[in-house]
């Protein structure tokens, strides 16, 4: 019966291809009737984690609207156009595009803020430099993997270990706990993401090309592990010296010290007349495009300099940082609208309003306002644009989150199961067996598909992970770095962030499109990460040649021969253009 709730989400969304706006109420509706009459949760209970949803939707909608808000705000002052012209004059390539904006930007957002800001800056960001909208929310989602355990300062590990395995009389200091896991985590994602810049632009070039075509993609392999690497080494260092607060942030900003200059430089850049770019607009398929209408405003392109252009994003990523890193942040989460015990229950629903990344969005808004002085008439256009299309987005949201409260709302019921997660993790264990390491990964990666958190998935399976490998008799504190991997890698499935994702763009309606395609990196990188886990945990009793490593090698070596027969295949593609 559980199993059906989550074949519900997939059949209805990614295999019938429905928008969320009508697989989530089903989904909902599965969910409420199995806490009801399965679990036999009180109806109280199920009505306060619906409420609690609601207020965790409207938190979304305000990240949203104000993504929405500061993109509309640039492009009626004409930054849009400046920083346009900026990424081009690095390169017209946009297969180094995304890469420079989604996987090093985009980490470096993710290391300050988390919680599916990256989205929301560097996916409409993308739009606004004419990427499709749904090639732009696939290329946000895909990046979410690598730096997600280390987003907003370390909150996945910090937080959601933390609290996941506190009731563990085995760890008497969780800080130091998970300061250890904090390495052993990096080990796995370097690993892993070593050839997510390489899936994103392959994925790029085979969806939205025109010839649809991998390989255009891998042409640019050599950037894209240079640029892996450039994020990745540092991002595994500071994780073994400082612990799990700054690996992401500081992997991302050393990765865009490293990698912008060599780009400006030609270092293992395309060659004059081998850049890529999409086919004209009109040319495009209907499902690309958002409801975002992003029109040049004439009348101020050109006027605004380069460091204007881009001064709201750095004052976002300054803002970021201070209100997590400095008092002012405990001064900001004091600011909370809470509403406790809904219901006669112990669920609290609570939105720490002045804290939310959206509100940093709206007051970076109102000082571009002013920075680029623009007319009253314009950002009044960017407002009501923003409500509009923020508007859009609600329908989904509203069903979507209240769905995953209920889900993780069933303990306590009167059929005495675990809640809903624990019951399908153990199942999952007890099918693993001793190979179970290797399927670990997919154990986080399910939390954050149902729960839209990382956080959330560690806080779920920590304590459940860890249990698993003293059972197996494995090291469970490599048990829990692979449940904090598959947790970060599920993010590029999670219905929640794909949904946040798209209506940020207006590609509402399109979310299960937009999963189909994500799933491919997302069984690359935790297969990869648990027969990397395996194999650590089990060549002192089986030898080095064990299935974890054989299936890593096989994974690498797929890799590889993609990479070195693609020569081939591009010579093949030029004569049948030429044909």
């Amino acid at each position: 019966m559980l199993c059906f709730r989550i074949i519900a989400v997939a059949v209805f969304l990614v295999g019938f291809k429905w928008p969320a706006s009508k697989a989530m109420p089903i989904s909902y509706i599965v969910a409420i009737v199995l806490a009801l009459f399965v679990w036999e949760v009180s109806f109280p209970k199920v009505a306060a984690a619906s409420v609690n949803g609601l207020v965790v939707a409207v938190t979304l909608l305000f990240i949203i609207f104000g993504a929405i808000l500061l993109l509309n705000t640039l492009q009626e002052s004409g930054g849009l156009h400046t920083i346009r012209r900026g990424f081009t004059d690095i390169t017209p390539d946009r297969r180094i595009q995304v890469i420079i904006i989604a996987w090093l930007f985009g980490s470096f957002i993710e290391g300050t803020a988390g919680f599916g800001t990256p989205a929301a800056v560097a996916v409409p960001l993308m739009v606004g430099l004419g990427f499709p909208a749904m090639a732009a929310v696939v290329s946000g989602m895909v990046i979410q993997s690598t730096p997600v355990s280390y987003g907003a300062v370390g909150t996945p590990l910090v937080v959601g270990v933390g609290n996941g395995v506190e009731p563990l009389s085995q760890i008497t200091d969780v800080s130091s706990f998970v300061f250890g896991i904090a390495g052993k985590v990096a080990l796995l994602h370097t690993l892993a993401g070593i050839l997510v810049p390489l899936f994103l632009v392959a994925l790029l070039t085979r969806f939205f090309g025109k010839n649809k075509s991998f390989s255009e993609g891998l042409q640019v392999w050599k950037f894209a592990i240079f640029a892996a690497l450039a994020m990745t080494i540092p991002h595994l260092v500071v994780a073994y010296a400082m612990g799990p607060e700054f690996p992401a942030m500081f992997g991302g900003l050393i990765g865009l010290a490293v990698v912008v200059p060599a780009a400006k430089k030609g270092f293992l850049m395309p060659k004059e007349g081998e850049e890529w770019d999409f086919e004209p607009k009109e040319r495009w398929d209907p499902l690309w495009n958002g409801k975002v209408e992003l029109k040049q405003n004439d009348v101020n392109a050109g006027k605004i300099g380069m460091w204007r252009a881009w001064s709201p994003y750095v004052l976002i990523a300054l803002l970021l940082i201070i209100s997590r890193l400095t008092p002012l942040g405990e001064w900001m989460q004091a600011a909370i609208i809470r509403i406790p015990n809904l219901f006669g229950t112990e669920i609290t629903a609570e939105w720490e309003i002045l804290y939310s990344p959206g509100f940093i969005f709206i007051v970076v808004a109102v000082i571009t306002y002013f920075m680029h002085r623009m007319k009253p008439s314009e950002f009044a256009t960017a407002w009501r644009d923003s409500a509009k299309n923020m508007i859009a987005a609600s329908t989904a949201l509203v069903f979507t989150v209240p769905m995953v409260q209920v889900f993780l709302n069933t303990d306590g019921g009167a059929a005495g199961y675990q809640e809903m997660p624990l019951v399908l993790a153990e199942a999952a264990a007890n099918l693993g067996g001793e190979l179970y390491p290797i399927f670990a990964t997919f154990i986080g990666g399910l939390g954050a598909f149902v729960a839209g958190s990382n956080t959330i998935s560690n806080m779920m399976f920590s304590f459940f992970q860890y249990g698993v490998g003293e059972n197996i008799g494995g090291d469970p504190t490599w048990m829990v770095a692979l449940q904090a991997v598959g947790g970060a890698a599920g993010n590029m499935i999670c219905v929640h962030n794909v949904v946040a994702a798209s209506a940020v763009v207006g590609l509402v309606g399109k979310e299960g499109h937009v999963i189909r395609k994500t799933l491919i990196p997302f069984l690359y990188y935790a297969l990869l990460a648990g027969s990397i886990g395996y194999s650590i945990m089990w060549t002192a009793d089986k030898g080095i040649f064990n299935i974890g490593s054989i299936l890593a090698v096989i994974i690498w070596g797929i890799a590889i021969y993609f990479i070195a027969t693609n020569k081939k295949r591009l010579a093949a593609l030029d004569r049948k253009n030429i044909a």
